[in-house]
């Protein structure tokens, strides 16, 4: 599936909104990301028409399968990163920084390294 990082930077942001709030809609992610109104809005509207999202009457988004599938891999990348770079000693704040900017292109053999290094330092076992 190849969908632009601004894309997977929109539908996880979406997730963890929805954690927090429980529903989600366009001025929330105005707020959190510091974007204009008319740019979100763009962005939403191409969300809906690729199939990521849902919108109700209301302006409630709702994150179809595949954006779902996208926020929840992108938003674990996200979790793990962070976790690897403050168990290196890296700030809570800069892990979460640099986490953003490495987990859209980070290739899937470091990734799965990283990983296992993170889950074995977790469990004691590294």
């Amino acid at each position: 599936m190849n969908i632009h990082e601004s894309a997977e930077d929109y539908l996880e942001r979406i997730l963890m909104i929805r954690q927090r709030k429980g529903v989600v809609y366009s001025i929330d992610i105005v707020h959190e990301l510091n974007f204009s109104k008319p740019s979100v809005s763009v962005a939403m509207k191409r969300l809906r028409e690729n199939g990521y999202i849902q919108m109700d009457a209301d302006g409630a988004i709702t994150l179809l399968p595949p954006g779902e599938e996208i926020a929840q891999r992108i938003y674990a990348r996200h979790q793990l990163l962070s976790e690897f770079l403050t168990q290196l000693g890296v700030s809570p704040e800069t892990a979460a920084a640099d986490a953003c900017k490495i987990e859209h292109d980070i290739s899937e053999e470091s990734y799965k390294r990283i990983k296992e290094v993170t889950l074995q330092k977790r469990t004691g076992l590294g």
